[in-house]
């Protein structure tokens, strides 16, 4: 066995619920990740089991430093390191062993073979790139000369020597491409095409007739030098002073008996049959995840009541999603995300990733961020509590039922990235008291974000203002109510592994005009699960609401699911009176299911029952009706060619708005010109609206 890293690790065990210490060892060649319950049965060659690393796929989460997983054989391991740098380095040693074996793996089951013309030109980049970097070395030594500093001296001469170990891995891979290329040349000669590229211990062996398992290979104490990445220089490194014992590579991975610790709730998730789905009617009937399999005409959840739009009116037009199938999973596109996991790293940033146009959502992250008002009925009814306690109590129960109605289906896509200068528009109607006549018919606002709507709505409209960073601004306002939002976030992504994260930086206020309150509140960050089975959307992290006028503050903490045991979705929340520190109302449940409050009194009631409560429809203008940079308008080529599941076609059209967009940067570059915002300006750190109700409401004295 050739090691390149070994050392103790704890694994979580589902029969024992809980972590134990194992002595793990990274056979490299072999794509083998074995563990022992000690050192010494290491020595012995007592393996208690084994993961297999062809094909695997490691996760970590960001809110953890210590803990990473490892996913493969339908199954998810899951291990504990002793802090961060202990885990970057397990990491990096896999992450090398995942990315050769998977490339032998890839190019078995596609039957793909790198032909002469592929090594050729290969060598030819690998030896451009050799003498780009000679180059740089002798520059390195004019400046080094050159330099009078000590401390600017030291740098180059450490990023001359880090450039020298480049140039010797480059040649060294130039001469395994030789000899590759060699080898592949005579066995295609000999066997027809039938690939060579399974190194023994750095070796490039001929195949006579399949490709040789691992298994079969003879292993060594050591390996050649430059064969492998170099291991961690800590105490884990690579024991050369005695063979380690010799083990063939199972067909699976595999762990003893009593000792199982893979994730059984992501196993079933990960294996479920049409017959097996979620029941659409039953409790996690709005939750974001489920499977992937589901047929279109069992999707009918409670979130199929939601719409953006109508079709009471003939100016408003229907949802764009409602015929949105669910039966697509990323095992249709795998290669294609293989291909941009083979992209990334751990810890990276995302904002220049293009991702794939087959996972988008048909909608402008600016319409999503109009499902905080899918119950504007509550949001309007802050500014009618009497007291500042009770306006507190229906800001968080407002804020708490405003996550559910996000995503229409289960399978989680991603939303458009809105071009700089796109705004959407829309307004809700709000259920007509029975004692007070409806409005007459065309009677709308004089003014305001949207004034086709009447005086009984909430109106939303939403801008990009800046697209580095990318920041959407975005307000609502009901004029008769006199309660408005001003809000902006702008987001960042990384990828974790297993998951993207999604970190959701800026505010909201909510104002309450006639109290002159303002609440002050925050977002959490949003996770995508389980990329590579059936994507599903979960959040995290902890927000905040305060009121400086009134002095009433609430904590909510949005909890991620924990690998072992827990359930997907908690919330958590208490809300304190002003200079208390011991809250009055102590709130948990599921942000899409069900939230229950104990009171200070011990009174114990429903909070939010989010699968009861109706999702008013917004209103959205027809796209004839719209502006050329209104989200539909402006991504109605996009949105269609996916409804039609034409994915080139919607490529195309996404592509072309996208460049569209760089030559109008690229003109104001040259013209020396500023971007100026439509409907938002920027105050300090925030990004408020031109002409808010606040403003109008002052400026008539308050009435």
């Amino acid at each position: 066995m050739a090691s390149i890293m070994e050392g103790p690790l704890s694994k979580w065990t589902n029969v024992m619920k809980g972590w134990q210490y194992r002595w793990f060892v990274l056979d490299y060649n072999a794509g083998l990740l074995s563990y022992y319950t000690s050192k010494d049965k290491m020595m012995r060659g007592s393996r208690r089991g084994c993961v297999r690393l062809r094909g695997a796929v490691i996760g970590i989460d960001d809110e953890d430093d210590s803990t990473f997983t490892i996913t493969v054989d339908q199954k998810t391991f899951h291990f504990q390191a002793r802090d961060a740098d202990e885990r970057e380095k397990w990491i990096h040693a896999l992450e090398g062993t995942i990315l050769r074996h998977t490339l032998q793996l890839r190019e078995a089951e596609t039957g793909l073979v790198p032909s002469v013309q592929d090594f050729d030109k290969k060598l030819s980049e690998a030896d451009a790139y050799l003498q780009i970097l000679i180059d740089q070395l002798k520059l390195f030594d004019d400046k080094i000369k050159d330099c009078k500093e000590d401390e600017s001296r030291r740098k180059i001469e450490d990023l001359k020597e880090t450039t020298c170990s480049m140039v010797e891995s480059i040649k060294h891979c130039i001469v395994l491409l030789q000899i590759a290329k060699d080898q592949s040349n005579e066995q295609q000669h000999a066997n027809g095409l039938i690939s060579t590229i399974n190194p023994v211990d750095g070796i490039f062996q001929p195949i006579l007739d399949t490709p040789v398992d691992n298994s079969t290979m003879p292993t060594q104490n050591t390996l050649p030098t430059g064969s492998v990445p170099s291991g961690p220089s800590s105490g884990m490194a690579s024991p050369t002073h005695m063979p380690l014992p010799s083990h063939s590579v199972p067909d699976f991975s595999y762990s003893s008996s009593e000792d199982e610790f893979y994730d059984a709730d992501e196993f079933y998730q990960n294996t479920t049959s049409p017959k097996h789905c979620i029941d659409p009617s039953g409790p996690q009937a709005a939750s974001n995840e489920g499977s992937a399999l589901k047929r279109p005409d069992t999707t009918e959840s409670l979130n199929s009541s939601m719409s953006n739009g109508t079709t009471d009116a003939d100016q408003f037009e229907n949802d764009d999603r409602d015929d949105e199938g669910e039966g697509e999973s990323v095992e249709e596109h795998k290669s294609v995300i293989m291909h941009l996991l083979s992209q990334v790293r751990l810890g990276m940033d995302l904002t220049k990733v293009v991702l794939p146009t087959f996972i988008l959502e048909r909608r402008s992250l600016l319409e999503m961020y109009a499902d905080f008002f899918a119950h504007p009925d509550l949001f309007v009814s802050i500014a009618e509590q009497a007291e500042a306690r009770e306006r507190m109590v229906q800001v968080v129960k407002w804020y708490m039922s405003a996550f559910h109605a996000g995503r229409k289906g289960s399978v989680a896509k991603k939303p458009y990235n809105p071009i700089l200068g796109e705004v959407f528009y829309c307004h809700w109607d709000l259920p007509t008291e029975t004692e007070e006549p409806p409005p007459p018919t065309g009677e709308t606002v004089s003014e305001g974000p949207v004034p086709w709507s009447s005086t009984n709505s909430v109106c939303f409209v939403a801008e990009q203002v800046s697209h580095h960073p990318p920041i959407s601004a975005f307000y609502a306002e009901c004029l008769k109510r006199k309660i408005q939002f001003n809000a902006h976030i702008w987001t960042k992504s990384k990828f974790l592994g297993m998951s993207i994260g999604v970190h959701n930086i800026g505010q909201g206020c909510v104002s309450c005009l006639e109290h002159d309150e303002h609440y002050i509140l925050t977002f959490p960050n949003g996770y995508g699960r389980s990329i590579l089975t059936v994507p599903w959307v979960e959040l995290g992290g902890e927000c905040n609401i305060s009121c400086s006028k009134s002095g009433y503050s609430a904590n909510i903490v949005f909890h991620t699911k924990p690998f072992y045991g827990g359930k997907k979705h908690r919330i958590t929340a208490e809300i304190f009176a002003p200079n208390d520190k011991k809250s009055f109302c102590s709130i948990e449940g599921e942000w899409n299911g069900v939230m229950y409050a104990k009171w200070a009194t011990g009174e114990n009631t429903v909070f939010i029952d989010t699968r009861r409560i109706g999702i008013i429809k917004k209103k959205v203008r027809k796209a004839e009706d719209q502006l050329d940079y209104e989200s539909r308008r402006l991504w109605r080529d996009v949105t269609l060619n996916l409804k039609l599941k034409d994915i080139d076609a919607a490529t195309e059209a996404k592509h072309s708005l996208e460049e569209k967009q760089r030559g109008e940067a690229r003109e104001r570059k040259e013209n020396e010109q500023q971007w100026e915002t439509r409907l938002f300006h920027e105050d300090g750190e925030c990004w408020v609206y031109d002409e808010p109700l606040l403003k109008r409401y002052n400026s008539q004295g308050g009435h």
